[in-house]
Formats: structure tokens, sequence, C-alpha cells
């Protein structure tokens, strides 16, 4: 009885169907979280209430069906993507009965990132990105090396020109980053160039290493990530596809063993 209810689950869990109506009820959540910043009708509000409540209700229900159709704790708890699941869904739970109250719509809006688990291209990039964290860790120390080696020489440099900008080295790295994002960045350029000529040196160098050759890094680090990830899984769907013809390959091989038995025993 148990197996064949974890089969039925199972079969509802894969379903396509019921993968798309659980996107849809994900981006109707989203709609009504948002909806209630709006000043709308009370009759409006409460509908939204009950609507919130029963979605809630859904996304147990749906954890649920997971939880058995999976292989036991275990197996499910081995995911990664089921239990970000469950922290949502049990977090969106408390306080059961208070969707006004302002912790429980905060922790609903989060709600909306399971669309990252349903959607298996969004899931490959989000995976793509937490692998690529330690190469990029290593281009992100070694941008902090050049900002503080930029942030000290301006400080120096600069202080007396504009000490609202230049004036120690973590207003610098602050004004660095200002620069790095190309943000009025000439107007700081021109005001040093007025009592230094050739200060246009000291921008242009850092600018071309920092939004041209780290970022160049980083997004190459990224991309090469998820090069892989698409490797992988092309190939994990190549053996799912092999899985049924190997399956059947399998109990051939056992039929014919069984009919050789068979013969064997008849022959003696």
């Amino acid at each position: 009885m148990l197996s064949q209810l974890q089969q039925l689950f199972q079969r509802i869990d894969k379903s396509k169907i019921f993968q798309s109506f659980v996107i849809a009820v994900i981006v109707i959540s989203a709609l009504t979280v948002g909806a209630h910043t709006y000043s709308l009708h009370p009759t409006v509000e409460l509908a939204l209430h009950w609507m919130d409540l029963g979605i809630t209700v859904f996304f147990l229900v749906e954890l649920v069906i997971r939880f058995i159709a999976s292989r036991g704790f275990k197996d499910f708890f081995s995911k990664g993507w089921n239990i970000f699941d469950f922290i949502i869904v049990v977090g969106s739970l408390y306080p059961a009965a208070g969707s006004t109250i302002f912790i429980a719509r905060l922790l609903r809006i989060f709600r909306v990132l399971r669309l990252v688990s349903m959607i298996p291209e969004l899931r490959l990039l989000v995976n793509s990105l937490l692998k690529a964290i330690p190469q990029m860790g290593y281009i992100a120390l070694l941008m902090f090396v050049i900002f503080y080696i930029y942030a000290a020489m301006g400080s120096m440099l600069f202080a007396d020109i504009n000490p609202v900008l230049w004036g120690d080295v973590s207003i610098s790295m602050l004004t660095l980053f200002r620069i790095a994002t190309f943000e009025d960045w000439t107007d700081v350029m021109y005001e040093t160039m007025a009592v230094y000529e050739l200060s246009w040196i000291f921008y242009l160098t850092f600018i071309f290493l920092t939004a041209f050759v780290f970022l160049n890094m980083m997004v190459g680090a990224i991309l090469e990530v998820m090069s892989e990830e698409h490797r992988n899984a092309r190939e994990e769907q190549t053996s799912d596809a092999d899985m049924p013809a190997t399956k059947g390959q399998i109990a051939q091989l056992q039929a014919e063993m069984a009919e050789l038995k068979q013969l064997l025993k008849e022959k003696q």
C-alpha cells in the first residue's frame, strides 16, 4: 500500500501539469504579496488573506507529496533544493494565522524564490554561480588588493584637493568604487587634474584594471562553470534516456536465461 502510494506521488511530482501548476501558484503568491503593499478595499484585503492561506496550505501539501515520493527522510534532505524549499515553506507558516503581520509577510515574500527550485534552467544558473564563487573569491581578493593600493595612493595624492573624497583609505576606496561604476567619475578626475595634470593616468589605469580586466575574469569564471554544468546536465539526460533501454536489455537477458535453464532441466 505504501509502495503504491509512493509510486502515485512520484508520478504526480514528475508530472509536467503538476509542476506547471506549482509554478503558477508561486507567481500568484508573489502577486498577492505585492498587492498587500497597496491600499485596497477591505473586501479585497479579506480575499487576499484567504487566498494567501490557501497558497500556504497548497505549498505544504506539495512539500508533503514530494517527501512521500522520495525514498525516505535521508534521501529527501540529501538534496540541497529540497532543504531550501523546506525552509521557505516552513518559514512562511510562522506565524500561522498572521498574514497581516509584518514578519509573516516578509517571510512569505521569499516563496518567490521557489521558482528557482522548480525551473531547471534557473537551478542550473544558481548552481553555476555557487560553484563559481571560490574562483570569484580569489579574483575579488585580487581586486581588493588593487583597490587598497589605489586608495592609499589617492589618499596621499589628492587628500588636500578634496578631503571628502580622498580623506583616508576607507573613503578613498568608496570613491574608487564610484569610479569603477562610472558614476560621475569624470568630475572627480577633472577636479584633481586641475592640480595634477597627469592624474588622468591614475584613473585610466584603475578603470582598465577593474572595469575591463577583473570584470572579464569574473565573467569568464562564471561562463566556464556554466558550460561545465550544461555538459553535466546533457550527460545526465543522455544517461536517463538510455536507462529504459538498459533495463529492457536486462529483462530480455533474464528471460533468455530462464528459457535456457528450462531447456537444461527438460534435457536432464
